[in-house]
């Protein structure tokens, strides 16, 4: 039986890995089913705290510290019905789909054993090769460059070879912003396109009014 005709496409939430120099895009992740919750935790950045500067208290030093976080899922039954024996699912289930999300916070093996190479050969000091920027991406009006700060995983159904098939998946992101990048940077673009139409959405809620506060003026 063929789907609704009239029904809407359904956008899927992901994450999208791109050079942080050009924002050429390496990978993109996305999500199997959209979460049900996201939950968003902002943190203002105030020039002072309690018992500051009176002349500075209404003085923001710039955008606020926001979190992300939210719990989602992978599951492989449906796949593993209509599944051929060569098929990825069938001979690892749903690990790819969770190393790809897990490589987001592991560097690079390569990374790693030539670290070791020149540290072996008297190398002073190495710097760490930067990781691909990760851009958070829910819906075309809110794509944030993020940091993955906490990642949890739960399985909860292996196949006869011990293959997970369905798993629970936490998330926390930190979003980068002007404060964690240099202005002109790649990153911090995405970010103030994010910023700039949170401005223009704020221009469409309705204006409220005084009365419905129960007031008709302020002070005096």
């Amino acid at each position: 039986m063929s789907a609704f005709p009239g029904a809407p496409r359904v956008l899927r939430a992901g994450i999208v890995l791109a050079d942080p120099t050009t924002l050429a895009v390496q990978r993109v992740i996305t999500m199997q089913y959209n979460p049900d919750t996201l939950s968003r935790t902002l943190q203002a950045r105030s020039v002072t705290a309690e018992g500051g500067d009176r002349l500075e208290a209404l003085r923001l030093t710039g955008p606020p510290t926001e979190t992300i976080k939210l719990d989602a899922e992978i599951d492989a039954t449906d796949q593993l019905e209509t599944a051929n024996s060569d098929s990825t699912v069938v001979q690892v289930g749903i690990q790819p789909q969770l190393a790809a999300l897990e490589t987001l916070v592991y560097p690079p093996s390569a990374q790693i054993i030539t670290e070791n190479t020149l540290a072996q050969a008297g190398t002073i000091e190495v710097a760490p090769v930067e990781a691909p920027l990760a851009l958070f991406v829910w819906s075309a009006v809110r794509i944030v460059p993020v940091r993955v700060t906490d990642f949890s995983i739960t399985e909860e159904a292996f196949d006869i070879n011990l293959n997970p098939i369905r798993a629970k998946i936490s998330l926390s992101m930190r979003v980068l912003n002007v404060n964690d990048l240099q202005f002109d940077d790649k990153g911090n673009s995405v970010f103030m396109a994010y910023h700039q139409q949170k401005e223009r959405l704020a221009a469409k809620a309705a204006q409220g009014t005084l009365g419905a506060l129960g007031i008709s003026s302020l002070g005096g």
